[in-house]
């Protein structure tokens, strides 16, 4: 599980920290694929940004929005 994600699970209560050495820390394959849809989703968003903006001629902005897909691909382990 890519680390950003468990550690926003732990801050939402989802999951427990470590205690005494047990990993309480594992998502369920669904709550994971949740998590990973929400992500995805926040790219597809950052495509249609792009996409205005390429469309206004806007093509620093444009590449603005490419930046920010890629950072958040990269932060939270999503293609």
């Amino acid at each position: 599980m890519n680390e950003q994600i468990k550690q926003l699970a732990i801050e939402s209560k989802l999951i427990a920290p470590e205690y005494n050495g047990f990993d309480h820390t594992r998502l369920s394959i669904s709550q994971q694929k949740f998590a990973e849809l929400i992500v995805l989703e926040c790219m597809r968003m950052c495509e249609v940004t792009e996409m205005s903006f390429v469309t206004h001629d806007c093509d620093v902005e444009a590449s603005g929005a490419i930046t920010v897909k890629q950072f958040i691909a990269e932060y939270f382990g999503v293609e």
